[in-house]
């Protein structure tokens, strides 16, 4: 009798024991190629609502639909095997009330089998991040630059440099680590801050143009690649410059096309006699 043994995803509890032991590695992921990619390096992947700007070229997160997270996070789960799978919950799923967030993460889970939600939101959100947690929900929390709020805040831009945001994003992580989180995303908040909250939280912080010193690193991982060009914030660096490859091997097929050099008859089926 043969025993057949499948490989155990990592589970948003063995994120959160990371804390204290090492580094926790996580990158977006949209598309089942790329979740294939990152797989085997990363702790856990991300399906953020960034896509909405990364693949569908809107110019904010706020667009983002429901459907729109759940078939991308489908996709991520077919291309992944051992890393913990979290999907954000896009703008207005789940600010009205607790239970509309609840209604909201709970199809996510089911429909893609995903491991955690996230989503965005200080002291305002810890009853809601404390009503998914108690009812079998993970949640990955995000603190600091909010993009979801941009319309309120006024545009992307750093926060923590004045003693009234810093307040608030002690208050905002505070809450939501009281609240059962386990992690915290820290975004666009200065480094002293980034790097003081860490130090003071239960739950891993996770930063994102934060600090060194936080439990773990997240990219949007077109960013990190060097595909998604329309502009670079200054907490992304570029480990691969994939964008000038790509177009060169675009311009090359089309010459090659034009040129009817391509396909050549070894990329042809024939006739067996």
């Amino acid at each position: 009798m043969s025993v057949q043994t499948t490989k155990r995803r990592l589970s948003p509890a063995s994120i959160e024991a990371l804390k204290g032991e090492r580094p926790i590695v996580s990158l977006t992921a949209y598309t089942t190629p790329i979740a294939r990619l990152l797989d085997p390096h990363v702790d856990f992947l991300l399906v953020g609502d960034s896509l909405g700007m990364v693949l569908y070229g809107l110019d904010t997160t706020v667009g983002v639909t429901l459907d729109m997270m759940i078939a991308h996070g489908q996709a991520v789960m077919r291309g992944s095997e051992r890393s913990c799978i979290v999907i954000d919950l896009p703008f207005g799923s789940y600010q009205e009330s607790k239970e509309q967030a609840f209604r909201s993460a709970a199809r996510i889970l089911k429909e893609t089998g995903c491991s955690a939600v996230k989503l965005e939101g200080g002291a305002e959100m810890a009853e809601t991040v404390d009503f998914l947690v108690s009812r079998g929900i993970p949640v990955l929390g995000h603190v600091g630059l909010m993009p979801q709020l941009v319309n309120t805040t006024g545009g992307y831009r750093s926060v923590g440099r004045n003693e009234k945001e810093v307040a608030k994003i002690r208050r905002d992580a505070k809450a939501i680590d009281d609240a059962g989180a386990f992690a915290i995303v820290v975004e666009g908040t200065v480094e002293p801050v980034a790097r003081e909250i860490t130090t003071t939280l239960r739950c891993p912080t996770i930063g994102i143009g934060a600090s060194p010193a936080c439990d773990g690193q997240i990219l949007v991982s077109d960013d990190m690649l060097g595909i998604f060009n329309d502009f670079k914030p200054r907490f992304v660096k570029h480990f691969a410059e994939l964008a000038p490859a790509i177009s060169k091997a675009v311009e090359d097929y089309a010459n090659e096309v034009k040129a009817r050099t391509f396909p050549g008859i070894e990329h042809t089926f024939q006739v067996k006699r």
